[in-house]
This record gives structure tokens, sequence and C-alpha cells, in this order.
């Protein structure tokens, strides 16, 4: 795996780590953030997507990362794309 470290939230401290990285291998955002609450992975598994089933599928997770880490999604972004294949 070719994983390029973007970012790490500058606001965390030491022991916590919202981070962005780019996968460019399998052309990838990676994200490391806070889970949600309760009341908000509810919400989203109740939300309903257009061609998708409600819920949150197995293998996958609801995250949040701050607002204040857009720019290093932004850059991984960047990333994947001077790299597609």
């Amino acid at each position: 795996m070719a994983l390029v470290f973007v970012g790490i939230d500058p606001d965390t401290g030491d022991m916590h780590s919202p981070t962005v990285w780019a996968d460019v291998e399998h052309q990838e955002l990676v994200l490391q953030g806070w889970k949600p609450s309760p009341e908000l992975e509810t919400e989203c598994a109740a939300t309903e997507v257009p061609g998708h089933a409600k819920g949150i599928p197995e293998g996958e997770a609801v995250i949040r990362i701050p607002a204040r880490m857009l720019h290093m999604v932004r850059e991984a972004c960047d990333v994947l794309d001077a790299h597609i294949q």
C-alpha cells in the first residue's frame, strides 16, 4: 500500500488524532476520525439515500473530522489526482 500521510488535526493534542492519508495504490482517501454519537449514527443510518437501503452496511463506519481539516482532505484529493492511473 502506498499510503501518503497528508495531515493530522493540530488542535487535538496527544490523545486524539483525526488524520488524513491518501492511499495512492487503491486511489482512496483514508480518514481517521472521532466516533459519532449514538444519535448521529442513528440519524445517518435512518437517512434514505437514492438507490441504497437504509442503514450502515457491515464493514462501513460513520466518522467525524473537524471542518478545520478540510484543506487536508483537499490535499489528499490532489495527491490522488496526481497518481491516477
